[in-house]
């Protein structure tokens, strides 16, 4: 599998006149069928290949990145990265390519996803349409073949073919508002009616949303909204080149106890339950990294560069960005959260009085170092009351802290979900988070928005 690819990586970095040079090769076989009021009015069929190349010239690093896979694209591409390495000044941090070395067998392929027709795309886009029965539906069906391959001057070679598959639905009216999606590597596993069910049942919940006061409630995240949150800590926290300049919430902290003793988070690209990756984009084999267990900090993500600069034996654990973007540093793309032993409904009965959060939006980081994230709820938020959820609320601006929340957790569901978090890259690489629905004492609102979703 991948070997046009492979051929297209190894193609590239020839032709760069260079000391050493790598290149990373990405295409995208895709469809996607996006509806709005209940009509599928855009369907997308994309067919890309995208070339990074890497080129190393007297200890100065430059890079270019092309879709133009010709001879006279690529010829064009080193070129510019050869110009760009002469501008640059010498990279310090630059850790040389990888050597040869073997990368983990995973899954992440499944054939029959790689051969849905944009007919079928749209029949699954019609399906959820159907299930909203008559609802206002907005969202999308997806799915797409996506090969990755990197090559280098160093004779590493390394390529998978993965799949994926996500089905997102917002169902919707001037006063109300429900959201629901499922991601898969296997799309015979999404259920693009079940999901639309899912949000116009919390729509029809959320007519008639009133206010609540602001300050530190307890509250029942949805693992959309956990994920949420967790996305952007780990963005900024659990990045080594983060917590190697003090940016992080875990500089200065890995050994101690941060977090509540039932909060286990690893990193975890391997695992088939997510969306699996046998290597990052130098070509390092991904390994399973555990960052918090039982809420002690133990690690966090690192690539080559960042490996280089703590020196101390350390190496990267295959979690390097594209040669563009590896200034911010590694990052934790595929997370993982242990669930606990609670279902939905006991998190509920165990907050008591409090907040139920579907979903968030608009998040921004407050203060990376202590961890610290605002945004907005939307797309059905409730009060609890009497340990059940009971009526809904506006919509909720935040501004919390991630450590104090999962430091003050009451429970965690039994069962984790896969959320998609793809939209991070332009290109096509899937990837996701593994969470539970979480119960905490400490999540904090300063005021109200509007409405309930849109």
């Amino acid at each position: 599998m991948a070997e046009r690819a492979l051929e297209l990586a190894e193609r590239a970095w020839r032709m760069a006149e260079a000391d050493e040079a790598d290149a990373v090769a990405q295409l995208e076989d895709s469809g996607f069928a996006r509806f709005a009021a209940s009509e599928v009015h855009q369907p997308t069929l994309i067919r890309n290949e995208t070339l990074t190349l890497r080129v190393v010239r007297d200890g100065k690093v430059g890079c270019a990145v092309t879709n133009r896979t010709d001879d006279d694209g690529l010829r064009e591409a080193a070129r510019r990265a050869a110009e760009a390495a002469d501008s640059a000044r010498a990279d310090p941090d630059y850790a040389g390519l990888q050597a040869p070395t073997p990368v983990p067998e995973v899954a992440g392929f499944d054939e029959a996803t790689a051969a849905l027709t944009p007919e079928e795309q749209a029949a699954a886009a019609a399906a959820a349409i159907e299930a909203a029965a008559g609802y206002g539906l907005y969202g999308y069906f997806t799915s797409g073949l996506t090969e990755l391959a990197v090559s280098s001057s160093s004779g590493h070679a390394v390529a998978q073919t993965m799949t994926d598959a996500s089905v997102l639905t917002i169902a919707a009216s001037d006063d109300e508002s429900g959201y629901a999606e499922a991601t898969s590597w296997k799309g015979a596993e999404l259920d693009p009616a079940a999901v639309a069910r899912e949000a116009v049942e919390k729509a029809t919940r959320t007519k008639g949303a009133v206010e609540i006061e602001a300050g530190t409630h307890a509250a029942v995240l949805e693992p959309y909204a956990f994920s949420e949150l967790l996305w952007y800590f780990g963005f900024t926290s659990l990045n080594a080149l983060a917590c190697l300049e003090g940016r992080s919430y875990f500089s200065g902290r890995i050994g101690e106890k941060l977090f509540h003793e039932s909060f286990t988070l690893v990193d975890d690209g391997l695992t088939p339950r997510g969306l699996p990756k046998a290597f990052d984009f130098e070509g390092v084999p991904k390994q399973r990294v555990t960052i918090v267990d039982k809420g002690v900090a133990k690690d966090v993500v690192w690539d080559r560069r960042t490996a280089k600069r703590a020196g101390e034996g350390r190496t990267s654990t295959g979690h390097a960005l594209a040669a563009p973007v590896q200034g911010f540093g590694p990052l934790p793309l595929n997370l993982s959260v242990a669930a606990g032993d609670a279902t939905r409904e006991e998190l509920v009965e165990r907050v008591g009085e409090g907040i139920y959060v579907t979903r968030l939006h608009y998040l921004g980081v407050v203060d990376p170092r202590e961890g610290i994230i605002t945004g907005m709820t939307r797309d059905g938020t409730f009060r609890i009351e009497g340990g059940k959820v009971s009526k809904p609320l506006v919509n909720l601006r935040f501004t919390t802290s991630f450590p104090k929340l999962v430091e003050s957790l009451v429970g965690l569901e039994k069962d984790v979900e896969l959320v998609n978090r793809s939209d991070f890259y332009e290109e096509r690489y899937p990837f996701g988070t593994l969470v539970p629905a979480v119960a905490t004492e400490a999540f904090t609102i300063v005021g109200t928005g509007s409405g309930p979703g849109l």
